[in-house]
This record gives C-alpha cells, structure tokens and sequence, in this order.
C-alpha cells in the first residue's frame, strides 16, 4: 500500500497527543478484535454505530474488510486489510515518534498481566482442598477478595492506558471500557469480571493485542522473550 497517498495518513494533534484517522482506527480495531457486528467494532473503536458503519463500508469498498451475513458471521479483515494495518500502525509510530513510549506502557503492561490472568482463574474456578471447582459464586466474602485484587489491577491500567493516550489518542477507549466493565461487575453482574464479550478480561485481551500488533511484536515472540527472561 502506498502510504504517502493514503487517505488513512492525517494526524490531528490535540494537546500533545494524536488522534489517529477515523477509517484506520475502524481497521485497526478490527484487526484486534477479530470477527464481529458493527455494534461491537463501534464499542471497541469508540465511535458511534452509524459512523463506525459507514467506515466499514467504505473499507470495505477497498476490500480491506468483507461482511459474512450469516448468523455466526460479522465483519472481518481480509488479508489486504491485515497488509494495510501493519504499514499504517508503523507509519502512525514513526509520525508521532511515539514507539520507545508505547514500548515502555507495554513492558508495564506485562507485569500485570500474570496477575490479571489469575484473578480471572480464581474468578472462575475455586480451590478446594487439593482439587478445583466452578465458582458458583455463592460464596460473597471469596468473590470480594478476587474482586478488590481486580480492583487494584484496574488502578494500575488506568495509569498505563491514559499514559498510552497522551501519545496516541486511540488508546483511551481501553480505559474507558476496563472502568465500565468493573463498574459492572462491582455492581453485582458476575459475567463483568471473565465471562462476557465485554468483561474486563475480554477488553484487557484487546489492549494486549493492540499493544502487540502496535509495536509488530507476534504471541510467538513474546512469549520467548517472556520465558527467556525469568
């Protein structure tokens, strides 16, 4: 793809941050979300439905993304669609010269991450005695300890995410959803936590692959340095 005709190549500055072009910030969100109804493109991407909807059509008159209208189907990339992004998240970095930064939030988003997976662990299955079962969540006192871990997670992911967005505006949109998803599984809907297309756990998987397809870096690669590193 040609960047320097691209119509996805306009920053706008805001206060020292850039607010990335609304298309590639639809194609963007697609690449990090996988499959899915415009609805849940617009919840991810932080636009509107109407407009996300337009976005994708003309995307897709680029045949950069296609709609499968079955009843399992949504929107999705095409392999066009995954070229584009890869070039257009390197040249937003490069434009901004934001990539040290991003790294930097993304090495203080794996420290967290053990902790966020173990909470979803405890949040799903509980130890009895030497064997596991579900959580049936009838157990208050047990439900509040892993939620005030989250908790605590959530404190410290806010910091990285607003960190992330003073950068790169696109990023802010994950912060605003981690707080809704708490906000909801603190006020009593369990499925919040690990178990919903828009749980905590869910919108946190999102960040990691957005942190990864941002910095070029596959699950393949982190995990060897991840490993090599302990």
């Amino acid at each position: 793809m040609d960047i320097g005709s691209s119509p996805f190549e306009s920053l706008n500055a805001h206060g020292g941050a850039y607010e990335s072009e609304p298309d590639f910030r639809v194609l963007h969100t697609m690449r990090c979300i996988g499959v899915a109804g415009e609805d849940r493109v617009a919840t991810a991407a932080g636009t509107g439905i109407g407009e996300t909807l337009i976005r994708l059509r003309s995307l897709a008159v680029r045949g950069l993304v296609v709609l499968d209208p079955g009843p399992f189907g949504g929107w999705n990339l095409t392999e066009s669609g995954r070229v584009a992004d890869r070039e257009l998240v390197r040249n937003e970095l490069d434009i901004v010269g934001a990539r040290d930064h991003v790294r930097s939030c993304y090495e203080s988003f794996l420290g967290l991450n053990p902790g966020l997976l173990q909470m979803s662990g405890d949040w799903q299955m509980r130890k009895l005695g030497d064997a596991h079962a579900v959580n049936d969540h009838t157990d208050a006192n047990y439900d509040a300890k892993v939620l005030s871990r989250l908790i605590r997670i959530d404190a410290s992911a806010q910091r990285i995410c607003s960190d992330l967005a003073s950068r790169l505006l696109r990023f802010g949109v994950y912060g605003d959803r981690l707080t809704t998803a708490l906000e909801r599984a603190l006020g009593g809907d369990k499925a919040s936590v690990a178990d919903s297309l828009d749980s905590y756990h869910t919108v946190w998987f999102q960040l990691h692959e957005d942190l990864l397809t941002t910095l070029g870096i596959s699950r393949e690669e982190e995990r060897g340095a991840t490993s090599g590193s302990g």
